[in-house]
């Protein structure tokens, strides 16, 4: 669209609808609420498709290929094709805004679905393993979408505005996994394997996701705070011309990624191997499911809090009860009676908390050490990081358990999420400047 004078502000240069946002603060709270609000619509369907798919992927390769064997390939690919895509969303929103980032990475999740569907169809084993690759875009979206809700909130806002797309997802995925069965059974009465039906529902979710920030998110979130703090830094700063030594604090982002993944990694190892230590003593699927259900609870559920603590007692402290609940998780995790579901459940609830201290305190220090114009870009590139540290931490865990036991390898969690308390010390020595 070419744009008149009329439309521009010549004393800035900039669009007149933007430079309304850049000297309204009441405007900008305004679009900062409403932004909030269609993250969170956005996220408990994109919450839907991520849980309705993973419950049965594993399930469906074992089918299609005919061995057990084959079990962990689904999850491999969905981290591998997550991490991928966190990075190009995270470029794209950059170079384009939120909405085409998020928007696209909903986009492709849900064209990955309808392609497992297709594989499922016609029994197509490369089909298949390409459209879950696909399939974990929407993975990266449903994770990336807790930077937006963050792009207009204030310094002692960014935390709990991560936190609120973080809780939305968990509504999506309690509800995608409880209509599997009714999937399933839509999926016969059409003529569609079983096990491919929860795949309708994550396309379906998929898609309404990325059109509800497609259609919805405008103003992008991102570009009005990019012109915001362009428009505060000439006012306030006496240099000319920015560079991106300027607008990024390294070590901040370093200390932010690190506890991401330190998180990630602990967390990933322990609760991939929780279902084969308690079948191997004689646990049910039921009570697994019980005690993973816990977990998952523990991770999204205490956001909302978690986000207010953050705010309030800072990115580091929150950081170190991070790495002082993993470590109790651990501790409990290795020294309780393999019998005990009462302590095993406590575990896992640690587990799970401790993940949720770390991942938004992390992504709060990210925030505070990027400027919008570099901000989306290098979110990106540490969840394809964070993406990475799951799938090495689920891989490595079945191998200590292998060589060991379940309670090395808690023992080893345990200990390296000491890790924390160094990463937490070197932050705190010559701390970089504001941005």
């Amino acid at each position: 669209m070419t744009m008149s004078a009329k439309d521009t502000n010549a004393s800035t240069h900039q669009p007149i609808w933007l430079q309304e946002y850049i000297d309204s603060p009441e405007r900008q709270i305004q679009l900062y609420k409403k932004t909030l609000r269609i993250l969170i619509l956005s996220q408990i369907f994109g919450g839907a498709g991520l849980g309705a798919g993973i419950t049965v992927g594993a399930l469906l390769a074992q089918d299609m290929l005919g061995t057990e064997n084959a079990a962990g390939i689904p999850t491999a690919l969905f981290t591998l094709g997550s991490a991928g895509a966190a990075l190009l969303i995270g470029r794209s929103s950059q170079r384009f805004g939120r909405r085409a980032g998020l928007a696209g990475g909903f986009l492709a999740g849900g064209l990955g679905a309808l392609g497992v569907i297709i594989a499922a169809l016609t029994s197509s084993i490369p089909l298949l393993f390409i459209s879950l690759f696909i399939y974990g875009a929407g993975t990266a979206s449903n994770l990336q979408a807790r930077y937006a809700g963050t792009d207009l909130a204030t310094d002692k806002q960014r935390a709990t505005a991560a936190s609120m797309a973080m809780v939305s997802t968990t509504l999506g995925a309690v509800v995608g996994p409880n209509l599997v069965n009714r999937m399933g059974d839509f999926a016969d009465s059409i003529g569609v394997p079983t096990l491919a039906g929860p795949f309708i529902l994550s396309a379906a979710a998929f898609i309404i996701a990325g059109l509800f920030i497609l259609i919805l998110l405008r103003p992008d979130p991102l570009v009005v705070s990019t012109a915001i703090a362009n428009a505060k830094k000439k006012g306030d700063s006496v240099q000319t011309g920015t560079n991106l030594k300027a607008t990024i604090n390294k070590k901040g982002v370093v200390v932010g990624a690190l506890i991401m993944i330190l998180t990630q990694f602990v967390m990933a190892a322990i609760m991939t191997m929780t279902p084969i230590h308690m079948g191997h003593h004689g646990h049910g699927l039921g009570e697994v499911g019980l005690v993973i259900g816990f977990h998952i609870a523990a991770m999204y559920l205490p956001s909302p809090l978690t986000g207010i603590l953050v705010d309030k007692l800072g990115r580091i402290a929150m950081a170190v009860a991070s790495g002082a609940t993993l470590l109790t998780s651990g501790l409990v995790a290795a020294f309780a009676p393999v019998g005990s579901m009462p302590l095993l459940t406590l575990a896992l609830v640690l587990l799970g908390l401790g993940w949720n201290f770390g991942l938004i305190s992390g992504t709060a220090l990210i925030i505070d050490s990027t400027h919008p114009s570099v901000r989306a870009k290098t979110q990106g590139s540490v969840d394809v990081l964070f993406a990475l540290s799951g799938a090495a931490g689920g891989g490595v865990s079945g191998m200590v358990v292998a060589h060991s036991s379940f309670a090395a390898l808690s023992l080893s969690g345990a200990i390296l999420s000491l890790v924390l308390i160094p990463v937490v010390v070197w932050s705190r020595k010559n701390p970089s400047k504001e941005l």
